[in-house]
């Protein structure tokens, strides 16, 4: 072992059956070291090749965590659906070292995420040195709808939890404000839709010390220089008879279509390159992306 380079090593000799060889792997595995069956004659090569394979899989990449509602979750593809949430666009924005896990839901709040079991098993995975971008509120305005609904206080207590208990697995909490609505005056002046959630987050954030994204007056500020029409084609603006999910079109002003995903995911990108330098270090924006197959 020693010539092999291969000393201080911890091996497991499995035996020659399969229940031997694979109760042995599965212990050896949990202790941190590798399993190397013995039930034949290996040559070098072999011997490493098993090392070479315990150390890739010890190099688990980066996790970001994606938790929020529909203006980040990824959608289906069905009937040529032209919704898109910026979660969606986010993964290809970066090396193979990050992975981005996207479990933001149509529909879903602060509450209704952690009562429907969707925060559980997030919790459960998350290692040291993980993210969670935590963006909520499109949802909780909605008082009007028990399960789903939040006052602006029990709003910013469901963030604070959120945030406690990413730091209790070592991972590392991010605050989004909700992007703004496109909603507009007959006059052309931007409407504001969200009250005073926007300002829980930025609350909870401050006396947290938690890193905001700030994404409410970016988005806004990025509708008021497009202005109403000009920014209708980032929504799901669709003309009846173009699309087999709404043959008799839709006008939506809440929820990104592709283009409108594309331009918030390198918004939410380039906040990261100020505010979370260590991430944006494995940033890899590219113009077009496309499947590796």
């Amino acid at each position: 072992l020693s010539a092999l380079g291969l000393s201080g090593k911890r091996i497991a000799v499995i035996g020659e059956t399969s229940v031997e060889w694979v109760s042995s792997y599965v212990a050896a595995i949990a202790a941190g070291g590798v399993a190397i069956p013995m039930d034949r004659e290996l040559d070098v090569e072999e011997i490493k090749g098993f090392f070479a394979f315990a150390e890739a899989e010890e190099q688990r990449p980066t996790h970001v965590y994606l938790i929020g509602d529909s203006t980040c979750a990824n959608k289906k593809l069905d009937k040529e659906n032209p919704e898109r949430g910026w979660g969606q666009l986010f993964r290809a924005l970066f090396d193979e070292t990050i992975y981005v896990d996207n479990h933001a839901m149509n529909g879903r709040s602060t509450k209704s995420f952690r009562e429907e079991g969707r925060w559980e098993p997030i919790y459960n995975n998350i290692q040291p040195g993980d993210y969670v971008f935590i963006q909520f509120g499109h949802n909780d305005e909605k008082v009007d709808r028990p399960k789903v609904g939040s006052v602006p206080e029990v709003f910013a207590e469901n963030l604070r939890r959120y945030v406690r208990e990413t730091r209790e697995k070592g991972g590392i909490p991010l605050l989004l404000t909700p992007i703004a609505r496109r909603h507009f005056t007959p006059e052309g002046e931007l409407i504001k839709t969200h009250g005073e959630y926007p300002d829980r987050v930025r609350q909870v954030a401050e006396e947290m010390g938690v890193t905001l994204l700030d994404m409410e007056p970016l988005t806004e500020a990025w509708l008021k220089s497009l202005g109403d029409e000009a920014s209708r084609p980032y929504f799901v603006w669709v003309k009846p008879g173009t699309s087999p999910l709404y043959p008799d079109g839709r006008q939506d002003n809440t929820h990104l279509n592709v283009q409108g995903a594309h331009v918030i995911s390198r918004m939410v990108a380039d906040c990261l390159k100020k505010q979370v330098p260590a991430l944006a270090e494995h940033l890899n924006v590219a113009d077009i992306v496309v499947a590796k197959d």
